[in-house]
């Protein structure tokens, strides 16, 4: 495990048992949504973007706000997450959890990358409400501090990997709004993409240019895991 997770990973083991128990509870496990992790993973959400938007925002005062935006769109967005929770040994935890309520599909649950970026985000959310912001917020940063500086170094583009991927395949992706929330000034959009007119990838965001990029990114995991 990377030692930038250190303290997070220590936070996450910490956890009251009852907090701990339902990050770790995936929907088709429970008994209903609301004791599943899917709440705090709505907040976890939030709780990331604020504490990786400080850290640019103090790190970089001479960044534009397209600029900061597009860094912490890639710092935060499900492949990144997906990427900590791997570093921090999450997938182990939830297969445990699931195969302790005898859950359907532990194993392969607890190694899809999109579920795993889904259980950090619920562990962010159970520390938040646990500690407050204020004291998780540096060990957050810290394990995402690898990400932070990958978003500054090397700018990622899933639409066009995908393009070029499925080009070689002589097959096409298009992109489709599935829902949009929130006022004109603070806007949240669901993506899809379809690869000949099938759904291969859903992607969300405050953008949509940002939720097309996780649904590309989602499509490539399925085309990988395909090959």
């Amino acid at each position: 495990m990377a030692a930038s997770g250190g303290e997070l990973e220590r936070l996450i083991d910490e956890l009251p048992p009852g907090a701990g128990e339902l990050v770790f509870t995936h929907p088709n496990w429970a008994p209903d949504r609301a004791s599943s992790y899917e709440r705090l993973e709505f907040l976890g959400d939030s709780v990331l973007e604020l504490a990786v938007a400080s850290a640019l925002y103090e790190r970089h005062p001479d960044f534009s706000e397209g600029r900061l935006t597009k860094v912490r769109a890639q710092a935060v967005s499900r492949a990144s997450c997906a990427v900590v929770a791997s570093e921090l040994e999450l997938g182990r935890r939830l297969r445990a959890r699931g195969e302790l309520l005898e859950g359907d599909d532990a194993a392969s649950l607890s190694h899809n990358r999109r579920i795993l970026g889904a259980v950090l985000e619920a562990a962010l959310g159970a520390l938040f409400l646990e500690h407050g912001f204020e004291a998780i917020r540096g060990a957050v940063v810290g394990a995402f501090d690898g990400r932070i500086e990958e978003a500054l170094t090397s700018p990622l583009d899933h639409k066009t990997a995908l393009q070029e991927a499925l080009g070689k395949l002589g097959r096409r992706a298009a992109y489709t709004v599935l829902d949009v929330n929130g006022p004109a000034h603070d806007r949240f959009f669901v993506c899809a993409v379809e690869i000949d007119g099938v759904q291969a990838g859903t992607g969300r965001g405050r953008a949509k240019k940002e939720a097309e990029q996780e649904a590309a990114y989602e499509a490539l995991t399925g085309l990988d895991a395909g090959a």
